[in-house]
């Protein structure tokens, strides 16, 4: 299911967390170009068929592409602003989670800060093994915990995998951050990034705030809560799909190399990731790959029955 960690694709865009219904309507749309098609037409990639030129004509080309560069991050500041101008809600509920140290309240995951950022992170009760794609994106997480507490955050990532299983998987990946497990509370579906079999019956979930097919009984997120002196918590911004995207530097790296994300000739965006110590195997310890699309073709990875 994930590349729907990372998130669900708007349509049409490439990368982070594809699956849901837009991967794979990209996907078919792909799928519908004939091979004898797809090889008789001329790559449109510069890799491909670059255009040589002089020096001065690049640094032309390349400070009208910095004006657009510089407009993009001025429009991302103004969209940072604005986020922090949303409103704010109140949590009401105790939410418990089970951790290495014990049972710990939403309150706790604060760990002495006024602001906490929880990833929710793909891992369902039934699953082997959490979401690949998720998985990449916590690879970029421990080196910031340092940073991110000098600017008075804390971060927690939030599964319903039991306790156990997020401990043994945490341990195997060599994970050093605080994850916690919501199994039994109703964390997961007040936040919707995990949907009841009676909901997905429906046909339709409440998804990045809005009603969608879904794949998969698990969604990737990241939620922001902010604490008050007089401990009081209140919930200031969620982000779902391509709305985490930002968090996965790897990304941001591919996007200035020629190739780029060079995602375009999957059957799914993000359908070449694995967790960092199965590239070579390429194995993936569920069966049903329940963080993949269901009718995605399955011939480009390796996996067996057994860990």
């Amino acid at each position: 299911m994930c590349p729907l960690c990372l998130g669900v694709i708007v349509a049409g865009a490439t990368s982070a967390g594809g699956l849901a219904k837009f991967a794979v309507k990209l996907s078919r749309k792909k799928n519908n170009v004939k091979e004898s098609e797809r090889s008789s037409q001329m790559s449109t990639r510069t890799v491909d068929n670059p255009k040589i030129v002089s020096r001065d004509e690049w640094l032309a080309a390349r400070k009208k592409l910095l004006a657009r560069e510089k407009h993009l991050t001025h429009e991302r500041d103004a969209i940072a602003a604005e986020r922090r101008q949303l409103p704010w809600v109140k949590v009401e509920k105790n939410y418990v989670f089970d951790s290495a140290g014990g049972k710990k309240t939403l309150a706790d995951l604060f760990d002495g800060k006024s602001q906490l950022i929880v990833y929710h992170l793909m891992f369902g009760p039934e699953w082997k093994e959490a979401c690949p794609s998720c998985s990449f994106n916590m690879d970029h997480t421990d080196g910031a915990l340092v940073h991110l507490a000098q600017r008075d955050v804390s971060f927690a990532a939030v599964s319903r995998a039991p306790l156990s299983k997020i401990e043994a998987f945490k341990k195997r990946l060599g994970w050093k951050f605080n994850w916690v497990s919501s199994y039994g509370s109703d964390f997961n579906y007040d936040y919707h990034v995990s949907f009841t079999p009676e909901q997905l019956a429906e046909g339709k979930v409440e998804f990045n705030f809005e009603l969608m097919e879904f794949p998969s009984a698990e969604a990737p997120g990241i939620s922001v809560f902010y604490k008050d002196k007089e401990g009081n918590i209140f919930h200031t911004y969620s982000a779902y799909g391509r709305g985490t995207e930002t968090t996965m530097n790897t990304y941001n790296y591919l996007d200035y190399v020629p190739k780029g994300r060079d995602e375009d000739g999957l059957r799914f965006t993000m359908s070449w990731l694995r967790h960092h110590d199965r590239y070579e195997s390429g194995h993936l310890a569920d069966a049903n790959l329940p963080y993949w699309p269901a009718d995605a073709a399955r011939q480009d990875h390796r996996t067996n029955s057994q860990d």
